[in-house]
């Protein structure tokens, strides 16, 4: 466990010093859409280009880790929409709950928490769940979201108003040009090489510091107060359930003699572990939903996960790498 923590306690306070450099008006309001966009379209992708073009590309592909991970995601959502949908959460603000439940904050927190707690050998898998909730995940919840408010328009329309965000997001992306650099040897020119080695080390700080802002920005533009009743079972899903969900369908593979090794099990796991994706929220105040709700599902999975996330990994044994 002291291992353990030595890597997650400055994942983490970094998000706290985020969170309180916002609340002490060190950073202006202002700021954070541009360190969110200075990490979505420039840091990250940098990063995962980086890891996509040292992994091998069966490890992206692998047939196992997709079933196991995407059955687990849409179950999630099923199951959080059934049991939160009720007289004071509609259809929309289940089907967000449902992505903050389903969907981890795989891209600013988990990549390089991950590969720092296990080795690089944890992008592989970790880049797979993230393609799985950019592409699948996130693109079913918000075409539900969008039956609360567009059911006159037709299933298609509505699916592929859901699919416009994953495309044009920049990370699966990255990914994809760095699978096609792996498989066909390619590299960069030494200069471009530099540069993009550089903002993909800006990616882990500025990232974890953008998250505690964002969280504290989300915070205060909700315009009511939420019940805990209404947040805190979701957080506990994403944290308990989700994890378990994973690993349990996960065994069962490797039992029936799926290519599924303990150590890819063992990394989704984890990222089922990890806190809900922080930028969600900002994509529910976009649609008009309760980002309140969001918000303090998010803040309280997030605090949550730094016990829980460091106990699931010492049950695991794992080594910092």
């Amino acid at each position: 466990m002291p291992a353990i923590l030595a890597v997650t306690v400055p994942f983490f306070g970094l998000v706290l010093c985020g969170y309180l450099a916002a609340r002490l008006r060190l950073m202006p309001e202002a700021t954070i859409p541009g360190l969110n966009a200075f990490v979505l379209f420039f840091a990250l992708p940098c990063m995962l280009f980086r890891f996509g073009a040292s992994t091998p590309v069966d490890k992206l592909l692998n047939p196992a880790m997709l079933a196991v991970w995407s059955l687990a995601a849409l179950a999630i959502v099923a199951f959080t929409i059934r049991v939160t949908r009720g007289p004071h959460v509609n259809l929309k603000d289940a089907a967000f709950g449902a992505l903050v439940a389903a969907f981890p904050n795989t891209g600013f927190m988990g990549m390089p928490l991950m590969t720092a707690l296990l080795g690089a050998a944890a992008a592989g898998p970790m880049m797979v769940t993230l393609l799985i909730d950019m592409f699948i995940t996130s693109s079913v919840c918000l075409a539900l979201a969008q039956m609360h408010d567009n059911a006159h328009l037709p299933l298609g329309r509505r699916l592929r108003n859901a699919l416009r965000g994953p495309i044009g997001n920049p990370q699966p992306w990255a990914i994809a040009l760095g699978a096609l650099f792996s498989a066909y040897g390619l590299g960069l020119p030494g200069p471009i090489d530099r540069m993009v080695e550089l903002l993909a080390g800006a990616a882990t700080p500025v990232a974890l510091f953008t998250i505690g802002a964002v969280l504290y920005r989300a915070g205060q533009h909700a315009h009511s107060r939420t019940a805990p009743a209404l947040f805190v079972p979701v957080a506990l899903i994403k944290l308990a359930v989700h994890p378990a969900l994973v690993f349990g369908l996960g065994s069962a593979a490797i039992a029936l003699g799926a290519p599924l090794s303990r150590f890819e099990l063992m990394v989704l796991t984890l990222a089922a572990a990890l806190p809900s994706a922080s930028n969600v929220s900002l994509l529910a105040e976009r649609f008009l939903a309760d980002n309140g709700r969001i918000a303090r599902i998010i803040m309280t999975s997030t605090v949550l996960a730094f016990l829980s996330f460091s106990g699931l990994a010492g049950l695991f044994g794992a080594t910092p790498g």
